[in-house]
């Protein structure tokens, strides 16, 4: 079997720049492997600090990337939570560091133990498009907060965005510590090969597969953040208006292009013509329109745009009930690639709509009678990645809470989950495995290393050395009895 580092020379000449790069940061690593409380504090504070400075040329870049990408929208889902999420971290990281001490047993007596954690070394992040700044930063922030040293390959549909980060990132760190790597998928398809000590993708379950594979061959971990068909769930004894609004934002940020997104919603029978109007409703005053509304953003690429519209031609095709939120009536040119909030009713498993991942403004309703059918609707599907409940009734939210799984849940909202930077954030199942963001995105990036100390002047463990006489038999039947 060849070793870690003889599989990086199997990489292909032309990806040759990323074997250099691997190369130096795992040799940095190990002439440094245990950077101090302050320079990690120092590392994080750089990076916020050039986030901030560079906070409009970023959401032009991005915006650029898009075709249009709302201002507001970038400031607020990217550079706030980005921000938020280093302080965040800085604060607690002198906690997140500290050992903790370990239980001893009654066969342990006189000896110590305790966790350490250490960095694990070079860690690689893959990211998405749909977040281009976030899916990066978030990640990086808690990689470096564990002291590791950092390759990042943002997303090739993105490249305005992915220039500006590399330029950004060299002027704070050395290319040994934090680079940035650009290219098409031929090269993101080498950097998943590269012999990481941690590596992270974000993206689809149908490369989150290929992506775990590769790593699998250097024996790899890895942290998969994945998507799939997030539900939905409205009750009876919820407001429907709240509901229906918050339903709205979290539908409509990023045009639906957000992995939490709600995907579809479950609605019982007979409210959903009510539901559908207050869709409407909150659609319209947070868009009154769209085509020409800068606060909207675009599909992000024109391959994005055509998988949209033929999602809903196959469900016309079906007998879908297709109903367009367009408030001022526009005709919306396919340059442009804004598509409104669009709802689907009549809807059924044969549609593509609702065998695949949406990711954009299209809401299909699913009618049911009671909470076992949402249950079991969502139980005989793969796992989702978020959960949305919206209800009052507390007995019924511990049904669903116990009764279903999923990456993460929120109750009455959609979506902002995410944000909170101490609820460990990731996937189970199809939509992903392994978790950051908090204490957990730490321990993610970290080695925990278990340490046990036994004293020299004392050795209460000879009982249990041969040559096995009747003291050891007195003292296994004291021990195994009792309680």
């Amino acid at each position: 079997m060849l070793s870690r580092h003889a599989q990086v020379q199997t990489l292909s000449p032309a990806s040759r720049h990323l074997e250099d790069l691997f190369t130096g940061q795992k040799q940095a690593f190990l002439e440094s492997p245990n950077p101090t409380l302050g320079q990690r504090r120092e590392h994080l504070t750089c990076l916020m600090e050039i986030l901030i400075r560079d906070q409009e040329e970023l959401a032009a870049a991005i915006s650029a990337d898009f075709g249009n990408r709302s201002h507001a929208e970038t400031l607020s889902a990217e550079i706030m939570v980005s921000v938020e999420g280093l302080r965040y971290a800085r604060s607690r990281l002198r906690r997140w560091m500290r050992p903790r001490r370990a239980h001893i047993g009654r066969l342990m007596l006189s000896t110590s133990a305790k966790t350490e954690y250490q960095p694990k070394g070079v860690v690689g992040i893959i990211a998405p498009w749909n977040y281009p700044l976030l899916m990066v930063t978030s990640p990086l922030t808690y990689a470096l907060a564990a002291g590791n040293r950092v390759m990042i390959k943002p997303s090739e549909f993105t490249p305005r965005t992915s220039a500006h980060m590399q330029k950004m990132f060299g002027e704070i760190y050395h290319e040994d510590h934090v680079s940035v790597v650009t290219g098409e998928a031929d090269v993101g398809i080498e950097f998943s090969r590269l012999p990481f000590d941690h590596l992270l993708f974000t993206g689809s379950t149908g490369v989150g597969r290929h992506i775990m594979r590769a790593a699998a061959e250097n024996l790899t971990p890895v942290t998969l953040e994945l998507g799939g068909k997030s539900p939905t769930i409205v009750t009876r004894d919820v407001d429907l208006k709240m509901a229906a609004e918050r339903i709205c934002f979290g539908k409509a940020l990023n045009a639906g292009q957000t992995c939490t997104a709600p995907d579809y919603v479950l609605c019982p029978h007979d409210m959903q013509d009510e539901l559908v109007d207050h869709l409407r409703g909150s659609f319209t005053k947070m868009f009154p329109t769209v085509g020409d509304n800068d606060d909207y953003t675009s599909i992000a690429s024109d391959r994005q745009y055509e998988r949209l519209q033929d999602l809903v031609h196959d469900a016309r095709t079906k007998e879908a009930k297709i109903l367009e939120i367009n408030p001022a009536g526009e005709k919306m040119p396919h340059q442009s690639r804004k598509i409104p909030l669009t709802v689907l009713l009549n809807v059924h498993d044969d549609m593509r709509i609702m065998q695949e991942e949406i990711f954009g403004p299209l809401l299909p309703i699913v009618p049911y009678d009671s909470i076992d059918d949402v249950i079991e609707y969502i139980n005989a599907r793969p796992r989702p990645l978020a959960l949305n409940f919206f209800d009052s009734n507390r007995k019924r939210i511990r049904k669903v809470l116990d009764h279903t799984h999923s990456g993460g849940v929120c109750i009455n909202d959609a979506i902002m989950h995410v944000a909170v930077d101490d609820l460990p954030f990731g996937g189970t199942g199809d939509s992903g495995m392994g978790r950051y963001h908090g204490h957990e995105g730490f321990a993610t990036f970290s080695n925990i290393r278990g340490v046990y100390r036994r004293p020299r002047w004392l050795n209460t463990a000879r009982t249990l050395y041969p040559p096995h006489g009747s003291r050891l038999q007195k003292f296994l039947h004291r021990f195994t009895l009792k309680r």
